[in-house]
């Protein structure tokens, strides 16, 4: 199927709205395209994690062409929309980003960010930005102190009342875009989940914020500050990663 024009694509259960969407974007979709699918039976997020996607959560993935993109930056910038987003939907300062890609209901996980590129030799082609948002859906067991779901909390929102604001906002976000602006990382610092806890890894310390290059800012016992770009992040006392399981 080839769309001619941005459009969202409505599926029943699917195995991934992001492989969906990248052969769409091989066969010519224009960028903001999205599919957004009832349920996904392999939906996947960082590092190879699978994604518990059944019916009543939100899972869709919005198509980008930039001419050039930073995936790390793109990440950031597509969480910061759908936080805002969704605290501006009565969610308020309960919506947090956890560096990476995590979105946070008060401590506990309910969606995830991933972003794909595809290239044409040294030319980038397409990113698929993917999200993977709990609406309706219970955590998996055993999950259930790791994890949380937006009906919690707003319990008026469904998944297809989210479709077109959600896909709106991720449509929105500029995947060029270079450095974060002081702007961004202010709007960021006000919903850092990670901001200010005890970290035992990528490094042992105190996450302190995100540079403008989207890397997480890490005060070790020093007194220096380092810059982590890639690795698991671990939280003392924590778990390694809230809702492991769940991913887009």
């Amino acid at each position: 199927m080839i769309v001619t024009a941005p459009d969202i694509v409505r599926l029943g259960a699917i195995a991934s709205t992001m492989d969906a969407l990248h052969e769409l974007a091989q066969g010519g979709a224009p960028a903001g395209t999205a599919i957004v699918a009832e349920a996904q039976t392999a939906g996947r997020g960082s590092r190879g994690r699978s994604w518990s996607s059944p019916p009543g959560g939100l899972w869709l993935s919005v198509l980008a062409r930039p001419a050039t993109a930073g995936l790390e930056l793109l990440s950031l910038r597509a969480g910061l929309a759908v936080a805002e987003l969704l605290s501006g939907l009565g969610a308020g300062g309960r919506i947090g980003l956890k560096w990476p890609n995590d979105l946070m209901l008060d401590d506990r996980k309910t969606g995830g960010i991933l972003c794909e590129a595809r290239w044409q030799g040294a030319s980038l082609a397409w990113v698929v930005i993917g999200l993977g948002l709990n609406v309706g859906n219970l955590p998996p067991p055993g999950l259930e102190t790791a994890a949380s779901y937006l009906g919690a909390a707003l319990p008026s929102l469904t998944a297809e009342n989210l479709v077109e604001p959600v896909v709106g906002a991720l449509r929105a976000v500029d995947a060029a875009a270079g450095p974060l602006t002081g702007e961004e990382r202010a709007r960021f610092a006000a919903r850092d989940w990670l901001r200010g806890r005890a970290l035992d890894a990528p490094v042992a310390g105190t996450a302190a914020g995100i540079a403008d290059d989207g890397a997480l800012l890490v005060r070790r016992g020093d007194g220096t500050t380092v810059p982590i770009r890639a690795g698991t992040v671990v939280v003392r006392g924590g778990a390694r990663s809230p809702n492991a399981r769940l991913a887009t």
